[in-house]
């Protein structure tokens, strides 16, 4: 977008420092970014007409109208203070007082259904069931029982269809639609929009939201199409990130295709049996174990004739770091046939750190570690190709 259409920050208090980090987490309330506020509506600008309503339901401080584009402008927010501050700041936008996720109606926000709808926001994400500051995370708002959801992003996601909105423009975690779980629990939304386009940013560019390790937004538009999106769409889109790089989850094979990511049920613990830690994404290998030596609940029975593809997954994690980020959400990746032919130098890498798989595995004492992990290393410059982090 064009520079003279958007203020710069000028006022660096539109973060919304009058809250906790406690309340920020639960409310979703961290600044975003100019640089993404102006993509927003460089993408919906194609869209805007003279019946247009920019709808920004859950707005913050309302930095997402730091725009000087003209058109109506609404903006709403459960927290009454940001609320004064969006009037305040934006004393041309209608702001409202809600919460945006219960009895949802456009007459709620005073908006005419002869209205084009475009929304637009960071809403928040706070999935109730993540580990991530788990300890703090709460989930107190009533929310509309069609809408509910284990996260408060994707519940504002069915809001939007909800509100029968025609073009959306929002940034929201990229698992929302490459796993396929969270894209099932969308279902009223994606068989009644597309994404059309879009662009995938790091989450830790966001003050405060990714101390730790980042994960992949995306700032996505979507289009109400009577057809929807299926699962096998977003298999084949060609998601790009905002610093050139593009893939599609059909560019990679992926673990589960070879072992179980988690335990089964009614499998009973024997003498021999090895144990390996639950898997869900490459972001959550980085923060958990691999084999462990204590049953529980999240733990896998190792079946033996698969033990080559957990050792895969335990070197994996140690190569994470030439991974970027916006791979974090997808499940660990494999090239099955270039595997076989490194497998050697899988094995001898993983007898250091577990010393008792020596038992299971035949690896070659000839190799040194040193060698062993160089191998590692060409076969992820194969694996990753352009996306390999030096």
């Amino acid at each position: 977008m064009n520079s003279s259409l958007c203020f710069q920050n000028a006022d660096k208090s539109n973060n919304q420092e009058h809250l906790k980090f406690q309340d920020r987490i639960n409310l979703g309330a961290f600044y975003t970014p100019q640089e993404y506020i102006d993509i927003v509506w460089d993408k919906i600008a194609p869209f805007l007409t003279f019946r247009s309503v920019v709808l920004d339901s859950s707005c913050g401080y309302g930095n997402f109208f730091n725009c000087k584009i003209k058109c109506q402008k609404k903006a709403n927010d459960i927290d009454p203070i940001a609320v004064k501050k969006t009037k305040k700041n934006f004393p041309e936008v209608e702001v409202f007082n809600k919460n945006a996720l219960l009895n949802v109606s456009r007459k709620m926000f005073n908006i005419s259904y002869n209205d084009d709808l475009i929304i637009i926001g960071n809403p928040p994400y706070n999935d109730t069931t993540s580990m991530i500051r788990n300890n703090i995370k709460k989930n107190t708002i009533q929310v509309d029982f069609d809408i509910k959801t284990r996260d408060f992003g994707m519940s504002f996601l069915l809001s939007y269809a909800k509100l029968n909105a025609d073009i959306i423009c929002v940034l929201h975690p990229l698992s929302y639609l490459v796993k396929k779980t969270n894209f099932n629990l969308l279902k009223k939304f994606v068989n009644n929009y597309k994404l059309i386009d879009s662009v995938v940013i790091d989450s830790g560019t966001f003050k405060e939201t990714s101390k730790g390790i980042s994960f992949p937004i995306i700032i996505a538009l979507y289009k109400k199409d009577k057809l929807g999106m299926n699962y096998d769409y977003i298999q084949n889109y060609r998601f790009e990130t905002i610093d050139g790089h593009n893939f599609a989850l059909t560019d990679f094979d992926f673990i589960p295709n070879y072992i179980n990511k988690y335990p089964l049920k009614n499998k009973t613990l024997k003498e021999d049996d090895i144990l390996f830690w639950t898997m869900r994404d490459i972001n959550a290998l980085k923060r958990n174990r691999t084999f462990v030596h204590k049953f529980t609940p999240n733990t896998i029975i190792i079946d033996k004739s698969r033990l080559e593809y957990y050792v895969y997954v335990d070197v994996f994690k140690q190569f994470t770091c030439l991974l970027p980020y916006y791979f974090g959400n997808l499940d660990v990746f494999i090239n099955n046939s270039l595997f076989q032919k490194y497998k050697k130098y899988f094995f001898r890498e993983i007898i250091d750190r577990h010393p008792f798989l020596k038992k299971y595995i035949t690896y070659d004492e000839s190799i040194s570690i040193q060698e062993a992990k160089e191998n590692i290393m060409n076969y992820f410059k194969i694996l990753i190709g352009d996306h390999y982090v030096y």
